[in-house]
């Protein structure tokens, strides 16, 4: 039997289901360009590329869609493991912290391997019913494996009433 957190990954990787989905959810990913490279309950890794819409005056990709892509490669397994969740769990990105090191030229590769953490306090809220927070990292790479980039996004997860 499949689980809700493999039917939610068939419509992430359905390349015109996630686009729909960024188009009506998510318009400025959507025009960023986003994509979803790889996706499994430990790990998932967000692409953005170096392009008109994404750029900044500097000739690299502003900040605001590399945490755009950081925040994605987070929220993602998140959402994975709350799909069809009883009872249903809320997210809400409470902080997010980011350094910058090198300028990002082309694709930027966001991975998060936070998989188990995040899946681990879903499971703590609903079983204490109160509030859990959890820094899931992102960390944003070139096409040659440098570190352009990396985030620490901090997730609130609670039952909603």
């Amino acid at each position: 039997m499949e689980s809700n957190f493999q039917a939610f990954s068939k419509l992430m990787k359905h390349p015109v289901k996630f686009r729909m989905f960024l188009f009506t959810k998510l318009p400025s990913a959507y025009f960023a360009g986003l994509r979803i490279k790889s996706f499994n309950e430990n790990k998932c890794e967000v692409t953005v590329p170096y392009k008109w819409f994404s750029q900044n005056p500097f000739r690299s990709t502003y900040f605001a869609c590399l945490s755009m892509a950081a925040e994605m490669s987070t929220g993602a397994l998140s959402m994975g493991y709350l799909y069809k969740k009883k009872p249903p769990v809320s997210m809400l990105v409470i902080k997010t912290d980011g350094e910058y090191f090198k300028k990002a030229t082309g694709i930027t590769t966001f991975t998060c391997e936070d998989g188990k953490l995040i899946k681990q306090a879903i499971e703590e809220a609903i079983s204490t019913f109160e509030s859990k927070t959890i820094v899931a990292r992102s960390t944003g790479r070139n096409n040659t494996g440098e570190v352009v980039a990396e985030f620490k996004i901090t997730w609130s997860f609670k039952i909603k009433k």
